[in-house]
């Protein structure tokens, strides 16, 4: 009888606050017996209630803080006072610990005896919070399970599926099996099974770095790092030393960075690891990248483009000669995007060069020349050798000082088309960019067909896709034109997406095109800004509005698309001119 006047008081709470009607409680509470789950659980997996205002709810029922639990409010270290079994039993989760206090994250925070018990089994004082049971038993699993796959994998990884592939000179391999060398080593097969399980989650990057009480192992998928084990801090100078000896490095060697490379095989996928260690004042840090072929999506029908986008872009590719350029950040997905036309390009009636640091990934009728900055191999003094091998297309793979940009230009004025990348803002900044590195204006605006910038945005998760109001703010920072009572979508967070609301990436981006108004405006030497100017003038898109384009249409939310689509100091009146655009 307690319980169930509690749960007509919380009731009641959410009618007085208009978050439920008298008739949805009846029938909540009928369906209640039937499934003896507690009503707030109920309510919140029907929908009927957002968990955040449930969470409200309760928090004002109890007097006490509540909390949706994610990953960055969990030490692991506090995660291992606790045993599974209690945290099971209990519907509980350990956050963090502060001195001799605990804080315990429960479904049930006013159970004073299983309070007691815990202070009693912990010999800590115990700060209880409240967080939904499903919630919790979603973080178990996620959190013990660590702790699983350091013993169960570690002990009995079936070392068969993970193959170093050792590549000599001209190719020949011999293929050893981490089974043969590793005799069960508990550090080998963790090393193995976080290679193994970063090829199956499809992670860019595996890092592997230090902390005070333990390491840290962390994956990169979708472009954000997400924890997968925290091993013990004795076992680092272990973990370092094989993924060292894994790619021929100096295990000896702590004071500078090095750099490594392994080809490893998993499950019939050959996949290449680029390494790079580097000294913090903890320790070693590596990070390993993540090179998978199979993953690799070498067609730009397939890269998330519109189709007006894609035929822009295979118009500008298919020019005799010219220079095309590729801008975004670090990870925005340049290099997938000059892989993909060379894909295109590439037959047996064409010499294609390409000189890139590093060489990422191997294609067929390619040549692939690495750079090697410490022998005077550098891009520039590469391009001009590959001016004399007779190429019809050649790939640099960064355009980084005034002599590489030079001697670009210069070969698509010679009849070569010429591929390469900048790190701009926008596709107007990579004009002036080449403008400032001293490239005459007359030369650029002769040679330049057209320049891609281009983002990665993180897709809804389509497990835990929901819709939502913004709040007017959010709204208001956006400019937001349209009707204020308009739904939106976002990810609530699920085991799926690693609770991050996102599964998977799209490309976007924004096509400069050239034409003749152009190429006289270069003559000018002309601002970003002016350069933009002109392009607003006809059916250009810029990189906001393809973001808004996707935030519409439910494939990211209005978040990711101002986290990846920031502009610089934006006026209030190009925000509107953008929404407007958009909408229409």
């Amino acid at each position: 009888m307690k319980l169930l006047s509690q749960t007509i008081k919380i009731g009641q709470i959410l009618i007085q606050q208009g978050h439920l009607t008298e008739g949805q409680l009846q029938e909540a509470l009928k369906r209640q017996k039937n499934t003896r789950k507690k009503l707030g659980e109920l309510l919140v997996e029907e929908k009927i209630v957002e968990e955040s205002v449930m969470l409200e709810c309760l928090s004002e029922r109890l007097g006490l803080p509540a909390v949706k639990l994610r990953p960055g409010l969990i030490d692991p270290l506090a995660v291992d006072i606790i045993s599974k079994d209690l945290a099971e039993r209990y519907t509980i989760i350990p956050m963090f610990k502060v001195e001799q206090t605990l804080t315990v994250a429960m479904a049930e925070p006013q159970a004073l005896l299983v309070v007691d018990d815990l202070e009693q089994s912990t010999d800590l004082q115990i700060q209880p919070v409240i967080a939904l049971a499903g919630n919790i038993n979603e973080f178990i699993k996620k959190y013990y399970a660590q702790n699983v796959k350091m013993d169960s994998f570690v002990a009995s990884l079936e070392d068969a599926q993970v193959q170093v592939v050792e590549k000599e000179a001209y190719d020949e391999e011999a293929i050893i099996d981490l089974s043969e060398i590793s005799e069960g080593s508990p550090v080998v097969n963790l090393v193995n099974m976080s290679l193994m399980q970063a090829v199956k989650e499809g992670a860019s990057d595996i890092h592997v770095e230090p902390d005070e009480n333990f390491v840290r192992i962390r994956y990169r998928i979708d472009g954000v790092l997400h924890d997968l084990m925290t091993p013990p801090k004795e076992w680092h100078a272990a973990i370092i030393s094989r993924i060292k000896v894994m790619g021929r490095m100096d295990i000896a060697e702590k004071r500078v960075p090095q750099e490594g490379r392994i080809h490893i095989r998993v499950e019939d996928r050959e996949v290449d690891v680029r390494l790079s260690s580097m000294p913090t004042i903890l320790g070693e840090k590596v990070v390993m990248r993540i090179l998978d072929k199979s993953n690799l999506q070498l067609n730009l029908d397939k890269l998330g483009y519109e189709i007006q986008m894609v035929r822009a872009l295979k118009r500008m590719l298919t020019r005799p000669h010219g220079l095309f350029l590729v801008t975004g950040p670090t990870g925005s997905g340049k290099t997938t995007t000059l892989y993909s036309a060379l894909d295109l390009l590439r037959n047996k009636d064409r010499n294609i060069i390409t000189i890139e640091d590093p060489v990422e990934y191997q294609l067929e009728l390619v040549n692939q020349i690495q750079v090697h900055e410490a022998v005077g191999l550098t891009f520039a003094r590469t391009l001009r050798s590959a001016l004399r091998q007779d190429p019809d297309i050649i790939m640099v793979g960064e355009i980084r000082d005034e002599e590489t940009a030079k001697v670009a230009i210069q070969a698509a004025l010679t009849g070569h088309l010429v591929l390469s990348t900048l790190h701009t803002n926008d596709s107007p900044g990579a004009v002036t960019r080449l403008l400032n590195m001293g490239c005459e204006p007359y030369l650029l605006a002769s040679c330049l067909v057209g320049v891609v910038a281009q983002r990665l945005l993180r897709t809804i998760c389509p497990k835990c896709k929901t819709t939502y109001f913004p709040e007017e703010s959010v709204l208001d920072e956006i400019n937001w034109q349209g009707p204020r009572n308009r739904a939106f979508h976002r990810g609530e967070g699920c085991q799926l997406c690693h609770d991050s609301g996102f599964k998977g990436r799209r490309a976007i981006c924004e096509v400069l095109e050239m034409t003749l108004p152009i190429r006289d405006l270069i003559l000018t030497r002309p601002s970003a800004d002016e350069i933009k100017a002109l392009l607003k003038k006809g059916p250009w898109r810029d990189l906001r509005q393809a973001g808004m384009l996707c935030v519409e249409q439910g494939i990211t939310s209005i978040e990711e698309m101002m986290r990846v689509c920031f502009i610089e100091e934006e006026s209030t009146s190009d925000k509107k001119e953008l929404v407007a655009e958009v909408s229409e």
